[in-house]
C-alpha cells in the first residue's frame, strides 16, 4: 500500500501471545522479527476478505509491552538456556530426542494502516469492524504463538482511527493521541543507516571489516581500559576497565527478511514444498540493526511502520522501516 493512500489506522492493543518462536534467525534469539508480524497482518487480511470485507492492509507498527523468554539458569552455570520439552513420545512409549526450540511469551500492540472500499466512515461501523478484527485475531497465531484475550480485555478495545493525510494538523493530533495509547512500551524500528555509517567508520582503521563486524561492535558491550593517571596522581600506570556501548540507545541485531541462496524453481519442482502452486526458492535470514524506542520519541506515523520490500530479481525479500532519529520528537506527550 502506498503511504499516501492510507484511509484509516487500526490499533490492536495488548495482544498476549503465548509460546511465540524466540529463535528468529540463524544468529539471533529474542523478539520475533518484523516478518512474523507482517505475515500475521497478511493472514488477517486474507481471513477478513474471505468473509466479504474489501480491505487492504498496509504497514504494521510493532510495540512491545512485555517479553518473557522461557529460559532458566542451570545450577553451576552462568548462562541461561531454553526450557525444552520432550514430546510427543515414541511408538514404544519412550521419550523422543530433544529438538531445541526457543519460546517466549509476549504482550504487544500492533498499529496497522488500512485502505480499500471496505473502510467504514461511520463511527458505529468503525467500532464494530475493529471489534470484529480483534475477535478474529484472537483465533490466530503470531510467530507460531497462540494469541489469547487479555485478562483485562475491557480496558483495551481495538480502535479504528480515520486518517486524513491532506489535513496535516489533524494527522499530527491523531498521531499524538495514538502514541499515548501505546505507552508504556517500546517500538521496534530500523537503524540500518547507522549500521552503514559505523561500517564506513570502522573500515577507515580496519579495511577488512565487514557488516557483521560493525553489527557486533554496535550491539555488544565493549570492555575498554581508561588510564587512572588523570584521576589519581598515585595511580600512575594503572587503568580502570569500563563496559561501554558504541552508541546510545537500545540497539539490537534484527532479522529483517530473507535472501535467496538458490535459483527460483517452477511450481511443483521441489518436493514437499508448502504450496505446490507457486514458485519456490531456498533462502536464509537477512540480519540488520534495529532499535527499541519509546513511542513518544517518534514524530510521525510512517516512522513507526514496517513495509514489505520484495525484489525477486535480486533475490531479496525483506521489510523496511523509515525511522530517522534526526526527526524524532523529544516532547512529553
Amino acid at each position: 500500500m502506498n503511504p499516501e493512500n492510507v484511509e484509516a489506522v487500526l490499533i490492536l492493543p495488548r495482544l498476549k501471545v503465548q509460546n511465540a518462536n524466540a529463535i528468529s534467525s540463524h544468529m539471533t534469539w529474542g523478539m520475533p522479527g518484523p516478518s512474523a508480524f507482517a505475515g500475521f497482518v497478511h493472514a488477517l487480511q486474507l481471513r477478513l476478505n474471505a468473509d466479504g470485507h474489501e480491505l487492504c492492509f498496509g504497514g504494521v507498527g510493532i510495540v512491545c509491552h512485555d517479553f518473557e523468554p522461557q529460559v532458566y539458569l542451570p545450577p553451576g552455570r552462568r548462562t541461561r538456556v531454553f526450557r525444552l520439552s520432550r514430546h510427543p513420545v515414541d511408538k514404544d512409549g519412550s521419550t523422543s530426542a530433544i529438538v531445541e526450540e526457543g519460546r517466549a511469551h509476549l504482550e504487544i500492540s500492533l498499529v496497522i494502516t488500512m485502505a480499500g472500499e471496505g473502510c467504514p466512515v461511520d463511527e458505529a461501523k468503525c467500532n464494530a469492524l475493529a471489534a470484529k478484527i480483534l475477535a478474529v485475531a484472537h483465533g490466530m497465531r503470531i510467530a507460531g504463538g497462540s494469541v489469547i484475550p487479555h485478562p483485562e480485555r475491557g480496558r483495551y478495545p481495538a480502535q479504528w482511527l480515520l486518517w486524513d493525510r491532506e489535513d496535516h494538523e489533524n494527522s499530527l493530533k491523531n498521531f499524538r493521541q495514538l502514541r499515548r495509547r501505546l505507552l508504556p512500551g517500546f517500538a521496534l524500528v530500523s537503524r540500518e543507516r547507522l549500521l552503514a555509517q559505523h561500517l564506513e567508520t570502522m573500515q577507515k582503521t580496519t579495511p577488512q571489516a565487514n557488516a557483521l563486524d560493525a553489527l557486533l561492535d554496535l550491539c555488544r558491550l565493549n570492555i575498554e581500559p581508561e588510564s587512572m593517571d588523570a584521576m589519581d596522581g598515585d595511580s600512575k600506570g594503572k587503568v580502570a576497565w569500563y563496559a561501554r556501548r558504541r552508541h546510545r540507545g537500545w540497539l539490537v541485531p534484527l532479522p529483517v527478511g530473507y535472501a535467496a541462496i538458490s535459483p527460483l524453481y517452477p511450481p511443483g519442482e521441489v518436493r514437499n514444498a508448502r504450496d505446490d502452486s507457486v514458485p519456490f526458492r531456498f533462502v536464509e535470514s537477512v540480519v540488520s540493526l534495529g532499535e527499541w524506542v519509546s513511542p513518544h520519541r517518534i514524530s510521525q506515523l510512517e516512522h513507526l511502520l514496517w513495509h514489505h520490500d520484495a525484489q525477486p530479481e535480486a533475490g531479496l525479500y525483506r521489510l523496511r522501516n523509515s525511522y530517522s532519529p534526526l526527526e524524532r520528537s523529544n516532547s512529553i506527550i
